[in-house]
């Protein structure tokens, strides 16, 4: 059952690429014989359709998503690829909700499945084998329900591209990605999972490439996260060096034993080893998870299609980080600093990210610095060692995320393909399945709940657990998160019901061309709302006694042993009342400010920023971080590389003499070409010459000698 949870995506993707292939070659060669057959359209008829194309994506302001025109050739096998690779995941999310009752609500036992021997070099053996415990089934169910939904809202979503075959071929290759690293039982495995889903993530970012913001976007995204995934292989060296392994199992036996191990880095003689390979990692993670410094690459990736970034941002890519950490918990609880920087990066993440979706006007960039923000979050739980509710926010975020994200796609093609949230306003009633699922999203993100009570969403059982964790831990960076989180809480409720009033009240600010063919999405598109909203709503109350109450020592069954510690579960239990209290407070305050802001007294928000201008232009460009990574590092890069062109290449390659130094390489070979005449008494008296040379030379050195 478990290799067909994890190969059924990639037997779809396999599927998928072989038709794509196929239609573009038998697209081609029509196109080619048109050409041919001396009939002098079939060229204009391929410029036409490629400026189509680049007029519908080649807008920075709007998605534009999809939706090539009538007259561009629709690739062959698109049903079928849609239906394949969406029956197969939605198969394989079935198949992960058994594994999910059995294992981790069941009896089941941490299993290892063989798939087979992988390499074997010197000291290092890797197998390709599947690691089945309670968080391993937990990722499973995350990623293959979510996946399956996005597939089937592709469906519709995607309807008017032409080329949605490879589009469904990409997002299941992302999703094979994604398992390959939850399942894996070794390091090795692990980053070609990671390293996999990074490039399923740029060819899906990059989708449309005839946007020049996409094909930015997507480099953006793969350059950081190389910069990320640097420190993630340094980090998997350096355990192979200090435990001789990579196999999960020996380095987590072995790993007590090392914890006082030193190892050279950089000028560091005696580092503490296993502090060094836990930032390391860690520095991974940050780059997946788009933490603070490395966070710059997740906003510019919704130049994607909407249902790619419901995909990124709600059970694949950005979670990986958080995973990676909850994964390898028995090597960070041995190194008390590593943990006190995932706090802190985790703490001014969740704030950093709370703070710039304050202002943001592109209904998809709100919603991806919410995600950054949760992000912030979990980092923080694991840093204070409640991993078990890091996790929990992982699963509920999943749910509300998704439904967020896929219910703007649903606001966007309802208003032809209009991102700009001032350009929205008063569609409530026009699309009201959409709107009241995007209500459920607001609740659940924002944690509405009554505190100290089961009765809330999803966000409330897991985000507020991770509140209460900050505060009755001992760490030393525990208190900063505790007020950055509640801060970030404030900020969250805010800017969501912000998106909520600007996009579905206040008066109509679209055109009325534009408000004329509002309608509401198709039911492909509006089920998996439906299917996700329930997940938003209940995924809490339903699972809160397995991820942290009562049942939660049987459930997770020692997956987290010498990570998760039971007293601070314990202890967030029995956490002061106004602790339990403050999100309810500060969601309740953030939905008052933003209702009379943007309902009450809608030109308060103008004359603020009019007040503020510094500070709103501070945040509105993202503390400018991306001018300030242009000056540090872009200029530079581009100046080296003008230089090593203009002038290395120009100027001293080409330079040197009427044709450079490649004329005179040939110059020389030509003199020596000369010397090569064929006929072997030249090469005898040569070799002559030079036996004689030699050896008037040995005299001469000899005689010196004496």
């Amino acid at each position: 059952m478990y290799q067909a949870i994890v190969f059924l995506p990639l037997l779809g993707a396999i599927i998928g690429g072989a038709v794509t292939l196929v239609g573009a070659y038998r697209t081609r060669r029509t196109e080619l014989l048109a050409m041919g057959g001396g009939d002098g359209h079939g060229h204009h008829h391929d410029d036409h359709a490629h400026a189509h194309a680049h007029d519908d994506h080649g807008h920075g302001d709007h998605d534009h998503d999809d939706h090539h025109g009538p007259d561009y050739p629709v690739a062959p096998g698109a049903r079928f690829v849609e239906v394949v690779t969406t029956g197969l995941l939605i198969v394989a999310a079935l198949l992960s909700w058994v594994a999910f009752i059995n294992h981790g609500l069941g009896d089941g036992e941490a299993t290892r499945v063989q798939v087979l021997r992988w390499i074997t070099s010197g000291a290092m053996e890797v197998d390709w084998a599947l690691r089945i415990d309670t968080l391993t089934v937990v990722m499973l169910v995350v990623v293959n329900t979510v996946s399956s939904l996005v597939h089937l809202y592709s469906i519709g979503y995607m309807h008017e591209d032409a080329q949605r075959p490879r589009f469904f071929t990409y997002l299941s290759l992302f999703t094979f990605a994604m398992l390959m690293l939850v399942t894996s039982d070794n390091l090795v495995q692990m980053f070609f999972g990671w390293e996999g889903v990074g490039l399923a993530s740029y060819l899906l970012i990059g989708f449309w490439y005839h946007k020049p913001e996409a094909n930015a976007a997507a480099i953006k995204a793969f350059v950081v996260n190389r910069v990320g995934d640097f420190g993630f292989a340094l980090g998997i060296f350096g355990v192979f060096v200090l435990f001789g392994t990579v196999s999960l199992d020996t380095i987590f036996a072995d790993a007590p034993g090392k914890a006082q191990a030193t190892m050279q880095f950089l000028s560091w003689p005696d580092a503490p080893a296993m502090t060094v390979i836990c930032l390391l990692l860690f520095m991974g993670a940050m780059g997946k998870s788009a933490q603070f410094l490395l966070h710059t690459w997740l906003p510019d990736a919704m130049e994607g299609p909407t249902p790619v970034s419901a995909l990124i941002h709600a059970a694949t890519m950005v979670t990986a980080g958080v995973f990676m950490v909850a994964r390898l918990s028995p090597l960070f609880e041995l190194s008390p600093t590593a943990l006190e920087v995932v706090i802190f990066f985790g703490a001014t993440t969740a704030f950093f990210a709370a703070t710039v979706g304050l202002v943001q006007n592109d209904i998809k960039r709100v919603i991806a610095y919410s995600t950054c923000s949760q992000l912030g979050y979990m980092f923080v739980a694991l840093g204070v060692g409640a991993y078990s509710a890091g996790i929990f926010h992982l699963f509920t975020h999943a749910f509300f995320k998704a439904l967020l994200f896929l219910g703007a796609g649903s606001v966007i093609h309802a208003m032809h393909h209009e991102q700009d949230m001032r350009k929205m306003g008063g569609i409530r009633r026009l699309i009201p399945l959409t709107y009241w699922m995007m209500i459920v999203g607001t609740v659940a993100l924002t944690g509405l709940g009554i505190p100290m009570t089961m009765i809330g969403t999803a966000g409330f059982f897991s985000k507020d657990a991770i509140i209460e964790g900050a505060f009755v831990s001992h760490a030393g960076m525990a208190f900063y998160a505790f007020l950055l989180l509640v801060i970030a809480a404030g900020f969250t409720s805010f800017y969501s019901w912000r998106l909520i009033f600007m996009t579905f009240h206040q008066q109509p600010r679209a055109s009325f061309e534009t408000m004329k063919h509002v309608h509401e999405s198709p039911a492909v598109m509006t089920v998996p709302l439906v299917i996700l909203a329930i997940g938003a709503l209940f995924a809490g109350v339903a699972f809160y006694e397995f991820f942290l109450g009562h049942h939660y020592a049987e459930f997770w069954k020692g997956t987290l042993a010498g990570g998760d510690h039971p007293e601070i579960i314990e202890e967030m239990h029995h956490a002061p009342w106004w602790v339990k209290s403050s999100p309810f407070v500060m969601m309740i305050l953030g939905l008052s400010v933003s209702y009379y802001m943007y309902i009450v007294n809608p030109r308060a928000p103008v004359e603020l920023a009019r007040r503020h201008d510094v500070l709103y232009r501070f945040l509105l460009n993202k503390w400018y971080f991306d001018e300030l990574y242009d000056l540090i590092f872009v200029r530079p890069a581009k100046w080296l590389g003008r230089f090593l062109w203009k002038t290395g290449d120009g100027k001293i390659i080409d330079g040197l003499g009427p044709d450079g130094v490649s004329a005179r390489v040939i110059d020389i070979t030509r003199g020596v070409v000369r010397l090569q005449t064929g006929y072997v008494y030249h090469y005898a008296f040569a070799m002559l010459i030079g036996v004689a040379a030699l050896f008037t030379w040995f005299m001469f050195s000899s005689g010196g000698g004496h």
